[in-house]
């Protein structure tokens, strides 16, 4: 399955390049806006497939509305370090399913935490799904946190990363996206795992003025977006790629959880 994946997102992707980084964008719901639009991002604004990223400092979240409005895929909160769950993982990741709402779920690494407890906490608390979005590894220093605020080096850091991507990849069956901001790419994943798919944060620019060289599936162009259906302010985010690339990843998320119907309805005979 991950094998299919890979095939499709990598050619939708491939295709988004091709066609000038984005593909043919058109307007999306004029309710989709920006508490604090920035020039630099303004045509993020416009692209065909709009999403966001939640967690429980949304509060609660009108999914329906949130449909609606436009949005199509969320990247939801779901576990920190390796005893963190979001309180709001589990009502955000089956009420987004429930409003039609693609949805994969994302760990945020704690760097004082081995990676094995982090991955085996990620494992027993997210739902291997068959038609969620592959599972996000948040990747970002901390020097705000209280508790873990140092950096760790490049070399224990990218070891780090590799134990959890696997234990994702097994987990879920989908070889998983890297979150990262320009800080993190520039110091640990400059030349890293170009077999990855990447979400990059870049709220100030297009992402190929903050990380060059380096090709993306997922963009979240800002903090301060406003979503109807969403408390307050949230990130919102654009996938790299025309209405037909992504028809073609729902299309193999649908065909995945039939195919796991089909393999439940065998086996429970």
């Amino acid at each position: 399955m991950s094998s299919a994946y890979r095939q499709v997102i990598s050619f939708a992707v491939a295709v988004a390049v091709a066609a000038g980084a984005f593909g043919s964008g058109t307007a999306v719901a004029r309710s989709l806006k920006d508490h604090k639009p920035h020039a630099g991002v303004k045509r993020a604004h416009t692209m065909p497939v709009q999403g966001i990223d939640v967690s429980y400092w949304q509060g609660d979240i009108d999914w329906n509305r949130v449909r609606q409005a436009g949005i199509e895929f969320a990247f939801i909160k779901a576990t920190e370090g390796g005893d963190h769950l979001d309180p709001k993982f589990r009502q955000n990741w089956y009420a987004a399913k429930r409003a039609g709402v693609a949805r994969g779920a994302y760990h945020f690494i704690y760097w004082c935490r081995y990676a094995s407890e982090q991955a085996d906490w990620f494992v027993r608390n997210v739902p291997a799904d068959p038609d969620a979005l592959p599972p996000v590894l948040d990747l970002e220093w901390h020097p705000d946190s209280k508790t873990c605020p140092k950096k760790v080096s490049r070399e224990l850091a990218l070891k780090k990363i590799k134990i959890i991507l696997d234990a994702m990849e097994r987990h879920t069956g989908k070889r998983p996206i890297i979150y990262t901001d320009p800080r993190f790419h520039k110091d640990i994943l400059e030349g890293q795992f170009e077999d990855y798919h990447f979400w990059l944060r870049s709220v100030a620019a297009e992402p190929h003025k903050r990380y060059p060289g380096r090709k993306w599936a997922f963009w979240q162009f800002t903090a301060t977006g406003h979503v109807p259906g969403v408390p307050g302010k949230c990130d919102r985010n654009i996938y790299n790629g025309s209405r037909a690339d992504w028809n073609l990843v729902l299309r193999w998320l649908e065909a995945s959880s039939q195919q796991a119907g089909q393999v439940s309805r065998t086996a429970s005979r």
